[in-house]
C-alpha cells in the first residue's frame, strides 16, 4: 500500500483511523475546525493522530495537526514516539521544530490553560510559599479544593498566614513546583531524576492519585525504551486522560460552597467539603436579585475580561457584606442564570437546558466567554429540529458560533425536502445573496455552499452519488425560481 493519510474521526472517547491514498487534508481541518474532533485522543493502541501521520508520512498532515496542538514535547513518551515512528527526516525534523510546543499551549481558550497561567503569573494570590530562597504564591481556595491535606493546615497550623516557608531539608524547590502543578493543572511535568523527591512530598501531602500516576507513567517509559534500542527519555509527564474531570469536578466544590443557602442544592454535611473545612476564602460578593454569592475575583477576573474590568475598575462600591467583603452588584440577569455561569467559571461547565441556553448563551456572550458560548452551542444543536433549524442558524451568525452554523447547515442538507420550501429559508438564500459585492464567476451564496458541501462529501457509492445529484438540482431549481445564480 502506498503511503496514506489517516482521517481520524471522534467515537466514543476512541480514535478511528481510516486509511485512504487519496484523502484530503481539507478533510482533517474540517474535523478539527468545525466538528472540533480533538487532536490528541488516543485509540487502544495508546497511540495519536498525530502519530499515524508521521507513521505513514505525510508531512502536511504533520505540520497542521502541530499548528493546532498536537503532543510532541521532547523527550516524553509521546514526543519520542512520533520521531521514532517518523517515516522521513522531513518529518523528523519538523517534530524537532515544535519540541516546545504542548497542546495546553495552543488550544483556545483551555480551563487547564488558564490555571497554569494562574500558577506562573500569580493573580489575587492570598499565600505565598517560601521553599530554601525560592517564593511561590497561590491560593488557598484552589489548594483546599484541591488537597485535604493544605486544607486541613490551613484550617489548623497555617490560620490566617499569608506567607508560609518550609523549611524541611527534604523538601525541595523543584519538587514543591510540580506537585503545585499538579494541583492546579491537573499535570506535572518532572526530570526522571526528580522523581524520588516529587513522590516523597506527594506522599507526605497524602496525594494517594498522584503517587499512583507517577509509577503507572515511569513503567511505562521504562517498558518503551527498553523495546527502542538508543531511544532515552529524560522528562516525565504525569496527566489525566483527556476525558477526566477530576480537577473540574474539585474546583466546583468552590462554585457550590459559593452559592447562597436559598440556591444550594445541598444541606449541611453533604457539601464536598466536610464542614471543618468549609472556609473558601472568598474576596468578593456578587450581589444578583438580592442573593449573595460568596466567589473568587481569580476565577472572574482570570477567565473573562469584562469581570477583569468590572472589578479592577470598582472603586466606588460602599457595600460590605457581614464578612467584610465588598459587595458588587450584577443586574441584567436572574440568579438562577447567574449561578449556571458561576459553575462554568470554576468548572468549565455548567447545567444547560432548552430552556435556560439562550439566556446562558446571552450572559456567555456579555460577559466575553468564548468558551461558555460554544457550550451553549453544543447544547442548542441537540434541539435543531425542521421548525427551528433556520431560526437557530440565524442565532449561531449573531452569535458567531461556526460550528452551531455548519451543524444547522448538515441538517438541511439531510432534511431538504422539509426546509427548502420555507418562506424563512428563503429569506436566508435571497439575504445571503444580496450580501455579495461585485459578483465573480467563483462567488457562491454563503447558505446554498454550505449545504451543498454536506451533499457532496462523503459521497462514496453509486446511489448515493444519484441522491446526492437529485438534492442538487433541487436546490437549483429553488436558485432559478428566485432568480439567483448559486
Amino acid at each position: 500500500m502506498s503511503n496514506c493519510l489517516p482521517c481520524h474521526v471522534l467515537a466514543a472517547s476512541t480514535v478511528h483511523c481510516i486509511c485512504s491514498s487519496h484523502c484530503s487534508t481539507d478533510v482533517d481541518k474540517y474535523l478539527v475546525e468545525q466538528k472540533e474532533v480533538d487532536l490528541n485522543l488516543r485509540d487502544k493502541w495508546d497511540s495519536t493522530p498525530l502519530y499515524y501521520a508521521c507513521l505513514c508520512g505525510h508531512e502536511e498532515l504533520v505540520a497542521y495537526m502541530l499548528k493546532n496542538g498536537a503532543r510532541c514535547e521532547a523527550n516524553t513518551f509521546d514526543g519520542e514516539r512520533c520521531l521514532y515512528g517518523a517515516l522521513n527526516n522531513e518529518i523528523r525534523n519538523l517534530l524537532k521544530s515544535y519540541n516546545v510546543v504542548s497542546s495546553k499551549m495552543m488550544r483556545r481558550d483551555l480551563y487547564e490553560e488558564f490555571l497554569r497561567r494562574l500558577l506562573e503569573r500569580g493573580l489575587y494570590e492570598d499565600v505565598t510559599f517560601h521553599v530554601h530562597g525560592e517564593s511561590f504564591p497561590a491560593h488557598k481556595c484552589i489548594l483546599s479544593a484541591r488537597c485535604h491535606y493544605f486544607a486541613e493546615l490551613f484550617r489548623t497550623r497555617w490560620m490566617g498566614r499569608r506567607d508560609i516557608h518550609l523549611r524541611h531539608q527534604l523538601v525541595y524547590p523543584f519538587a514543591f513546583k510540580s506537585l503545585l502543578q499538579y494541583i492546579y493543572t491537573g499535570q506535572m511535568e518532572t526530570l526522571i531524576e526528580n522523581i524520588d523527591d516529587c513522590k516523597r512530598l506527594a506522599k507526605q501531602c497524602k496525594m494517594s492519585k498522584l503517587l499512583k500516576e507517577i509509577d503507572e507513567k515511569y513503567k511505562r517509559l521504562q517498558s518503551f525504551e527498553s523495546t527502542k534500542p538508543g531511544v532515552t527519555i529524560t522528562t516525565l509527564l504525569v496527566e489525566s486522560p483527556l476525558e477526566s474531570i477530576s480537577l473540574q469536578y474539585d474546583l466546583g466544590k468552590l462554585a457550590d460552597l459559593a452559592l447562597p443557602q436559598e440556591l444550594s442544592k445541598f444541606v449541611q454535611g453533604e457539601l464536598p467539603f466536610e464542614p471543618e473545612h468549609a472556609p473558601v476564602y472568598a474576596d468578593i460578593v456578587f450581589n444578583v436579585q438580592g442573593y449573595h454569592f460568596l466567589c473568587h475575583k481569580v476565577f472572574f477576573c482570570g477567565r473573562s475580561d469584562y469581570f477583569k474590568a468590572l472589578l479592577i475598575d470598582h472603586f466606588g462600591e460602599t457595600d460590605m457584606s457581614s464578612d467584610n467583603l465588598p459587595i458588587v452588584n450584577i443586574n441584567g440577569v436572574s440568579a438562577n442564570i447567574f449561578s449556571r455561569v458561576m459553575f462554568y467559571m470554576y468548572q468549565e461547565s455548567c447545567e444547560l437546558t432548552e430552556d435556560t441556553v439562550y439566556d446562558v448563551l446571552c450572559c456567555a456572550d456579555l460577559y466575553l466567554l468564548p468558551g461558555l458560548k460554544r457550550q451553549c452551542a453544543n447544547c442548542i444543536s441537540k434541539y435543531i429540529s425542521v421548525d427551528n433549524v433556520v431560526q437557530i442558524l440565524l442565532t449561531s451568525r449573531l452569535f458567531v458560533l461556526p460550528r452551531l452554523e455548519d451543524q444547522c447547515a448538515e441538517f438541511i442538507a439531510n432534511n431538504l425536502d422539509e426546509v427548502l420550501r420555507k418562506q424563512e429559508f428563503q429569506e436566508i438564500v435571497i439575504s445571503d445573496a444580496n450580501e455579495i459585492k461585485g459578483r465573480q464567476e467563483t462567488d457562491s451564496i454563503g447558505i446554498i455552499d454550505d449545504i451543498r458541501f454536506h451533499i457532496t462529501s462523503f459521497v462514496q457509492t453509486y446511489s448515493e452519488m444519484e441522491e446526492a445529484n437529485e438534492r442538487l438540482r433541487q436546490i437549483d431549481d429553488l436558485l432559478e425560481e428566485l432568480d439567483l445564480e448559486g
